[in-house]
């Protein structure tokens, strides 16, 4: 609220004193003057508490000062009353116990009384010390060490997983944690899984013609191994200026199949990555889908391709979403390795980037969209059971009529 100022300029009042001083009664000036004479005789006296002519009342930097300290007072107090209502409500909403409301208090005794914050977070003080003298309860103990276990898990993703893929690895492990303890363990911890930027789209799609077909028409989904091949180019920052990067990735297991790093941006790079997918995988036939950059719809990679037996499909041109499975792992891979590290040579963004590659995405990372598994023990469990699965299928038992013969019996 603002304070409502004089109608009386303050050249104004010192004049009315000066005349009440001169001899004039505070009557009279009221009825030559506009002001009443009861406002002239309190301008008076102000102005003789003010000059020290009487000490029966407070001066003006008095009352001001006053003011200023019973404002101060209400807000405080208002603030008070707040802090204590929301911590009620947020220890309703997030599960908050009286036993972190006292460890914050012990955290804190030495600079704030122990009275006043109990009074604040509205817990009383003889409840705070009868919690120091209380052994750790069952629940707390299992924290503890449930805590140190979830901050080894975070360590060896290279500080990258989140509530999810620790869910799945505590899982593996034989626990069952609940998703919420997990996750307030993590920020008792000041733990956190690492996020996407958002990104502004910058390109629009042209109306040039399709240098090859789209043959996947953003269906991503592949039924086994080198089906379906999606390949990108992106860039690396350097202090010593930009490395690209060229991979390519199977569809089905999420596994970077080839990969290739240099300076420059020729149809070398891409090719690179290629032949060595083509060195790793040996498909019989296999889509290639990237978008319409000059280096894949170059003479130079398409004539490799046709040589393989590899069919090249691109999407439209400036739009993300025509290869869009890609563009997810450039994201993954900028939050997890680039957006916290900072390469002073080309020399060791490769080396970051390899070791990225195989010593973690490949091996190691959880992928939701795998059931939390890494893309090689994807690869592997398939295998395992497409194996199992002919083994049954020749495995026969001799028939129930005659010992010696065999027939299409029952598999095991």
């Amino acid at each position: 609220m603002q304070r409502r100022r004089s109608r009386y300029a303050p050249e104004f009042r010192r004049q009315m004193v000066e005349l009440v001083r001169s001899g004039r009664t505070p009557e009279s000036l009221g009825r030559e003057f506009e002001p009443s004479a009861e406002s002239i005789r309190n301008w008076a006296r102000q102005a003789d508490l003010d000059e020290g002519r009487r000490d029966d009342g407070l001066t003006t930097t008095e009352r001001q000062e006053l003011s200023r300290l019973r404002r101060e007072n209400r807000r405080l107090r208002q603030e008070r009353e707040i802090l204590a209502k929301a911590t009620a409500w947020f220890a309703r909403e997030t599960g908050l116990v009286a036993g972190e409301v006292f460890e914050f208090v012990r955290s804190n005794q030495a600079q704030y009384p122990v009275t006043t914050m109990c009074r604040v977070l509205d817990v009383s003080p003889s409840g705070y010390y009868a919690w120091l003298k209380r052994p750790p309860c069952s629940r707390s103990i299992v924290d503890r060490e449930l805590g140190s276990f979830i901050r080894v898990i975070h360590e060896e993703s290279r500080s990258v997983y989140g509530v999810p893929r620790i869910r799945a690895k505590l899982r593996d492990e034989g626990l069952r944690v609940g998703r919420k303890r997990i996750g307030r363990l993590m920020r008792a911890q000041g733990l956190q899984g690492v996020s996407r930027r958002k990104r502004v789209r910058t390109t629009r799609p042209g109306k040039s013609p399709r240098a090859v077909p789209d043959l996947v028409d953003r269906d991503f989904a592949a039924e086994g191994p080198d089906q379906l091949w999606v390949a990108d180019i992106t860039y690396i920052r350097t202090w010593s200026g930009f490395l690209y990067l060229a991979v390519v990735l199977d569809a089905w297991s999420r596994r970077i199949v080839g990969w290739s790093m240099k300076n420059h941006l020729r149809t070398e790079l891409v090719l690179e990555a290629l032949e060595m997918a083509l060195w790793q995988r040996r498909p019989t036939a296999v889509i290639h889908h990237s978008d319409q950059g000059t280096q894949y719809t170059s003479i130079a990679f398409g004539l490799p391709c046709k040589r393989a037996g590899v069919r090249p499909s691109m999407g439209s041109v400036g739009d993300c979403y025509d290869n869009a499975l890609c563009e997810s792992f450039f994201a993954s891979l900028e939050c997890e390795l680039l957006d916290h590290s900072s390469f002073c040579t080309q020399a060791e963004a490769r080396l970051a980037t390899f070791d990225y590659f195989e010593g973690f995405y490949n091996s190691r990372r959880r992928h939701s969209s795998l059931g939390q598994i890494s893309p090689m023990t994807f690869e592997n469990n398939a295998h395992e059971s497409r194996r199992a699965t002919r083994f049954r299928r020749t495995l026969v038992l001799p028939s129930a009529t005659d010992g010696n013969s065999l027939g299409s019996s029952a598999t095991v």
